[in-house]
């Protein structure tokens, strides 16, 4: 997660008031190394004890293209090394996009002997544990990586991540998910990205099976969580998300789950959150719903001389919610319902080739404060932080570029009774309206998704059958040779990720 980095590291120093002087021109995506200015060792503890994308925190004692030039550097503040010349010790060659042998790692740690510690050498628990990071850069289309990498790091160990929380939280290892249930890592960076730690009230008006109520949770948050289906909530078979929140003994921290529509909320007007943090729901693994009629003009029946919505069991309809909908009746509630400085953290689905800077929904309350994209090809999803700086002044309102309001979306699921097919209600995305306007790169995005799937799902067939052709015209020739060869040579003049795409399925 390269473009998750730097917003959690910028996150984690302001919930730990830690100063942090970097240039952001220096960060590469392709680059796991940064330099960073901390003032105390102290603080540079602080900053990384729940981080889940910083590996680890040295003390940088030299840098440099070449290991003279890093000698050389360290060799010029031996005020530090009297520190540490009695204690139990441990040195670490690692390299990045490269392997380091054992009898070379040994000569690079043995150019280090004029440090002169005099402690023994513990490999389990030292007292003091220094680190030579080489830089051999990643370079695709390199037939073998470089044979001397291009910066060399030397430091001492200062601190290292909380990466062992993504285990924990490991969704293999949790007794109640669903099909929507985000994974643990992800989890925990939002949790970081929404500033959550002790006292502080935060809230998932789509819950699901509520992984984000535990994540924050643990760092000390209240949680709770609401969603317009109790069914996900309650779970089944003695597991749902109570069944969860005991298993983490996060009890008194996740308050309650709640069944609503956040557009029909029941809420008072107060500033009740300090962040919002959630997953919205794109339509593809669970449908997007709202209360109300998919055709307005129906009302409701009458049982027994009682209109049916009066009647005690009654379970209100629902229609689909578009994405555009959603998207802006979530920062609508923001603005409403955040504290001034409260962060809204939540998932943005999008067509990779439609997307533009210009698809995120704004507020004037509201400011961005980063925009992440984890791909999957085709499309992808991003995740939003906002942040709400100044109180919401009754009248203004959140807008999605180019967006209109598909108040009256039964017009889009009439297939059902007209016989319309995918394709045609991917084609009213087209025609919606009369302007020439780009539509946002979420727009319509669960049908775009299926017509993705329905693609790729007919490109393997006709795959299939044209091997299956050229079997039973071809039955002399040896046609797993014939493959062989053929796959051995687009390996020699493709790169190596293409190949593996390749093999029959």
């Amino acid at each position: 997660h390269e473009e998750f980095r730097l917003p959690e590291l910028e996150s984690l120093a302001k919930i730990e008031d830690v100063k942090l002087i970097y240039n952001k021109k220096e960060y590469k995506k392709d680059c796991p190394f940064l330099v960073v200015n901390i003032e105390t060792e102290e603080e540079a503890e602080r900053l990384v004890k729940r981080a889940i994308l910083i590996k680890n925190i040295y003390e940088l004692w030299g840098m440099g293209e070449a290991y003279d030039e890093v000698h050389a550097q360290v060799k010029a503040s031996p005020e530090r090394w009297s520190l540490y010349i009695h204690k139990s010790f441990k040195f670490t060659v690692s390299g990045f996009g490269s392997t380091c042998s054992s009898d070379y790692q040994v000569r690079v740690i043995n150019s280090f002997s004029y440090l002169g510690f005099k402690g023994d050498i513990d490999l389990t628990n030292p007292q003091v544990q220094f680190g030579v990071l080489e830089d051999y850069g990643l370079d695709s289309h390199a037939p073998i990586p470089p044979q001397t990498p291009s910066t060399i790091y030397f430091g001492r160990l200062v601190a290292s991540g909380n990466r062992d929380l993504v285990q924990k939280y490991n969704l293999k290892k949790r007794k109640y998910i669903g099909n929507t249930s985000m994974d643990a890592e992800l989890s925990l960076i939002m949790a970081n990205q929404a500033l959550a730690s002790p006292g502080k009230l935060i809230y998932d008006p789509f819950v699901g099976t509520g992984s984000f109520l535990l994540t924050c949770a643990h760092f000390g948050a209240f949680t709770l969580g609401s969603d317009i289906d109790g069914r996900q909530i309650r779970g089944q078979a003695n597991k749902s998300i109570k069944s969860n929140v005991d298993q983490y003994n996060l009890s008194d921290k996740v308050l309650d789950t709640l069944v609503f529509d956040i557009r029909h909320h029941p809420w008072r007007e107060n500033l009740w959150f300090d962040a919002i943090v959630t997953d919205p729901p794109y339509g593809v693994r669970a449908g997007a719903k709202t209360l109300g009629r998919k055709d307005p003009t129906k009302r409701s029946r009458i049982v027994n001389g009682v209109p049916a919505h009066k009647r005690e069991n009654y379970y209100p309809p629902t229609k689909p919610y578009e994405m555009s909908e959603v998207l802006i009746d979530l920062l609508e509630f923001a603005a409403r319902y955040l504290v001034v400085g409260g962060r809204l953290v939540y998932w943005l689905p999008t067509i990779v080739d439609e997307y533009s800077s210009t698809d995120i929904p704004a507020h004037p309350c509201m400011i961005l404060i980063s925009n992440s994209e984890q791909n999957f090809g085709q499309w992808s999803r991003r995740l939003v932080t906002m942040e709400k700086f100044k109180e919401n002044v009754e009248g203004e309102h959140a807008n999605v570029k180019n967006a209109k309001s598909l108040d009256n979306m039964s017009l889009l699921f009439q297939k059902k009774k007209e016989g319309k097919s995918d394709r045609d209600e991917k084609d009213f995305g087209k025609t919606y309206d009369s302007d020439t306007n780009k539509k946002p790169g979420h727009y319509l995005f669960r049908e775009k998704y299926f017509s993705f799937k329905s693609e790729e799902k007919t490109k393997r067939e006709q795959t299939w059958l044209r091997f299956k052709n050229k079997d039973n015209t071809n039955d002399s020739v040896d046609h797993t040779q014939s493959f062989s060869t053929s796959a051995t040579e687009n390996l020699l003049c493709e790169k190596p990720s293409d190949y593996n795409a390749k093999k029959p399925g």
